[in-house]
């Protein structure tokens, strides 16, 4: 028997872990967890820190409101120890910047002390097997010098985020200078940018915007193409019933629907999330291509209905060949560095997870967000962020964190603490 023994393991410390992290910390019967962290200290998308870039969500779904509004962990609470409450207040508005509100989740993770261990990436998670029959996991995670270390745990909850998206003509220039994710862009655009560079953006959404928005904005003056697949840049609908979808409520309706009515609810849904941007950024945007019509400028190019076939090397940089519409000649641009605003896909690493598969009886979380596991298998196994399909759009956002922290913390709990578990504030 291992000396030490948690009763959960998280692997990442994201939004999600860290809302889970606070749940348990607040609860009746704290949980004893260990959460194990990649980065080496805690940042929520750094490289998208861009200035000016605000929260697409309310304040007031933080990592705790929803769950508890008198929670010290709260962003209104943050703004109360950082002083700047009545300030916040005279912005009259429910929008921190991304730059305040990841000092807020920074806050937060600093706040609970220790119950995260930095520079530690997941590389293993194995059943330990006694007589035919699993009571703990081994979690095997490795240091950025490459040293392993060896944890034990009852439970699991694995929400290590969303890996970028990589389209397949792009493959052969991962890990090259001049092609790079939208993840990397604070970092590349520190190192890289200099006047006289040709960059282009691909992409339609926030991200892509934004990135292009900043870029045009920038001193070094590149020469800029937004390339879309689309005719135009569409705005992402956050009407007052629309939003509605967001709500605690909607996972379990969603969930009891059936596959293809889940299906069709999450279609009708994606301008919501998906190749969309906030109004007022593609206003910003319109502004710029008009402003330099008027003044007879060519630096910043708008492709649309452009997709990209094919990718060559040619010396420092890159030669997309690309594709428009049917009555459309292909093209062929070099760019010196180009820019993958495609967002990111979640899958379950089947790495990670090798030596669980064969207890594993289905791939799809249920309602409660735990992996189905053969009967003998006594560990619970939750995901976060992993059940869009299932969950909702809500799923991989900041809406349902405290909810979904207040589900999981309730299943870690022992059933005699269940009558003096955390509850929701709607309860």
């Amino acid at each position: 028997m291992p000396d030490k023994i948690h009763d959960l393991i998280g692997v990442g410390f994201g939004p999600s872990n860290l809302a889970l992290a606070i749940a348990l910390h607040e609860s009746a019967s704290p949980v004893q967890a260990r959460f194990l962290e990649a980065r080496p200290a805690f940042a929520w998308h750094p490289d998208m820190m861009i200035d000016g870039a605000d929260m697409q969500v309310s304040f007031l779904k933080d990592l705790v409101s929803l769950r508890d509004p008198t929670s010290g962990f709260s962003f209104l609470n943050y703004l109360h120890h950082k002083g700047r409450l009545e300030r916040f207040i005279n912005r009259k508005t429910f929008f921190p910047s991304r730059h305040e509100y990841n000092d807020y989740l920074g806050w937060a993770a600093a706040r609970l002390g220790p119950v995260c261990v930095y520079d530690q990436r997941v590389t293993a998670v194995e059943a330990v097997e006694k007589n035919g029959a699993v009571d703990l996991l081994a979690v095997t995670a490795q240091d950025a010098q490459g040293h392993e270390t060896q944890r034990f745990a009852r439970n699991l909850v694995l929400a290590p985020g969303g890996q970028p998206f990589w389209p397949d003509c792009f493959a052969d220039q991962r890990g090259g200078p001049a092609v790079i994710h939208a993840c990397d862009y604070i970092t590349a655009r520190q190192a890289r940018l200099k006047p006289g560079l040709r960059i282009a953006v691909l992409g339609g959404g926030q991200s892509a915007v934004e990135i292009f928005a900043d870029l045009a904005a920038h001193p070094a003056a590149p020469q800029l193409d937004l390339i879309l697949r689309g005719h135009a840049i569409r705005p992402a609908d956050d009407s007052a019933f629309v939003n509605e979808i967001f709500g605690i409520g909607y996972t379990d309706r969603l969930f009891a629907l059936p596959p293809e009515a889940r299906s069709a609810f999450l279609r009708d849904f994606a301008a919501t999330n998906y190749s969309v941007a906030d109004a007022d950024l593609i206003a910003r945007l319109y502004e710029l291509f008009y402003e330099q019509e008027v003044q007879g400028g060519t630096r910043l190019r708008l492709l649309r209905e452009t997709r990209v076939a094919s990718v060559r090397s040619q010396g420092a940089g890159v030669v997309l060949e690309m594709v428009g519409g049917a009555e459309a000649a292909p093209q062929s641009e070099a760019y010196d560095l180009v820019i993958l605003a495609t967002g990111y896909r979640r899958a379950l690493s089947e790495t990670v997870l090798a030596g669980l598969l064969p207890w594993m009886t289905g791939s799809q979380p249920g309602r409660d967000y735990r992996l189905p596991m053969a009967p003998r298998f006594a560990p619970q196994i939750f995901v976060q962020g992993y059940s869009e399909a299932t969950h909702g759009l809500s799923d991989t956002l900041l809406s349902v964190l405290p909810a979904r922290a207040q589900e999981i913390a309730a299943a870690l709990a022992p059933p005699s603490d269940a009558a003096r578990r955390p509850v929701l504030a709607a309860e």
